[in-house]
């Protein structure tokens, strides 16, 4: 895609509305909505905004900020309906006024960590994203209540399954915007869903989480029902985790984790990039997981990991082997959930890797016992290592780590621990509906 063929796509599908969208530090997609008449100035990246009401953005007294278009980003809005014509959407970097990339721009971040990456010798580093949600009933009022559409469980249909026509009208818009669909299923929780998508590079997977994740609620929206995607809403039941299945592509684009010859047909990258994730794990995990509820739903029983291991056949642990191999052997990260900001989350999971390749780090066998059965001694004696029990660790392990500080950033790794100290701090604050049921009549 160049700039005319952005400008003949607009005028050839009457696209009267272009939205410039990219997210803030905690992951949440923000716009400027643009009439298509402007397009020439869009694409000239003179159009701008106060960056000062941007969470994790600017002060108000350095508040113009430039929006850069990616114009192979370019997607038609099929499902946004207008009186007139179509709307359109851009994923957009960030700059300053002085034309220099913003420091607070998260898509920025997972583009240095890709530049290292091709610096190192590869050519793309591949990511498949297995997002799940729940889908909640909506009163006449429109207000969300904790009421599921379902009683399904893993892989049920109708009539059990009782949202499957939203979950089909999903995946017919996410094919209208040029999603390559996989499959969609119920999950293992009542009202729980998963649409698979193809995998993309990192920087098109994560504009595709983002486009994903909006479709997903506006369809569900048509449907009287709330789209969710927090990691936990409702103890012991299962989680909404994000799945993401990962490689790296050589230079000649054959698969640089595969080795017919190795050990679980893996090659010597591969095992290294697996052993600098492992490495790294604990210093990432409040930007993979980066809300309270997020740790609700690392506990043992629900196929969550709680502890840092790697399997090719254990879905208690932290990293899994899928059984493809060849083009698609791959490595899969279990932990991350979707409430995480894609672009920081990956740049942070390919930086690691990149150390475990740059530094040889080595793993250890692979775990095909179920961890959660282990106890605390069984897994010590292998050496296995918990995740962060709560969201207040997790950030106190990331405050002291020079390793995700050099991948975010000074700014945005001030910025992103003072966010999530905040949010902790009005957790601990609030008295929860728990403590009245447990204390109030007792005491």
């Amino acid at each position: 895609m160049d700039k005319n063929d952005v400008i003949s796509l607009i005028k050839e599908h009457n696209v009267q509305y272009i939205r410039l969208m990219f997210a803030d530090l905690l992951g949440n997609l923000k716009n400027v909505e643009v009439p298509s008449t402007q397009i020439e100035k869009i694409l000239d990246n003179k159009i701008t905004f106060d960056g000062s009401s941007i969470e994790g953005f600017v002060r108000i007294l350095e508040s113009d900020m430039r929006l850069h278009p990616d114009v192979n980003s370019f997607k038609i809005f099929e499902w946004e309906k207008i009186t007139e014509g179509k709307v359109a959407g851009l994923f957009c970097d960030v700059y300053s006024p002085d034309g220099t990339p913003f420091v607070g721009d998260t898509r920025a971040v997972l583009k240095r960590a890709i530049a290292k990456m091709k610096e190192a010798g590869f050519n793309s580093f591949n990511i498949g994203l297995e997002p799940e949600f729940y889908l909640l009933k909506e009163d006449s009022s429109s207000n969300i209540s904790l009421e599921v559409t379902d009683t399904g469980g893993y892989f049920d249909l109708a009539p059990v399954d009782l949202a499957v026509d939203c979950r089909r009208d999903i995946i017919f818009e996410l094919i209208r915007a040029k999603f390559d669909i996989e499959a969609g299923h119920h999950e293992v929780g009542p009202g729980q869903h998963e649409i698979n998508f193809k995998y993309a590079d990192a920087l098109e997977s994560s504009d595709n989480l983002m486009l994903f994740k909006l479709i997903v609620k506006n369809v569900a929206r048509r449907h009287g029902m709330y789209a969710t995607f927090m990691p936990k809403i409702k103890s012991k039941i299962a989680g909404s985790g994000m799945h993401t299945n990962m490689s790296l592509s050589n230079k000649d684009g054959s698969n640089a984790f595969y080795d017919p010859n190795g050990n679980l047909e893996l090659s010597k990258t591969a095992f290294s990039f697996i052993g600098g994730i492992m490495n790294h794990v604990l210093e990432f995990c409040s930007v993979t997981n980066p809300t309270v509820n997020s740790y609700k739903r690392l506990v043992p029983g629900y196929e969550a990991p709680c502890y840092v291991a790697y399997s090719d056949s254990n879905r208690s642990a932290l990293v899994r082997i899928p059984a493809s191999k060849e083009a698609s052997t791959r490595c899969e990260l279990r932990m991350v959930d979707p409430s995480c900001n894609p672009y920081l989350a990956l740049a942070c999971i390919l930086a690691a890797g990149l150390d475990g390749i740059a530094k040889n780090i080595p793993v250890s066998n692979p775990v095909r016992e179920d961890i959660f059965a282990m106890t605390n001694e069984e897994r010590a004696s292998l050496g296995i290592n918990n995740l962060p029990d709560n969201l207040r660790d997790a950030i106190s392990i990331t405050e002291k780590s020079t390793f995700v500080k050099d991948v975010l950033g000074e700014f945005i790794h001030k910025k992103f621990l003072y966010a999530k100290s905040l949010e902790w701090d009005d957790y601990r604050t609030t008295v929860h509906d728990w403590e009245i049921e447990r204390y109030l009549s007792s005491i």
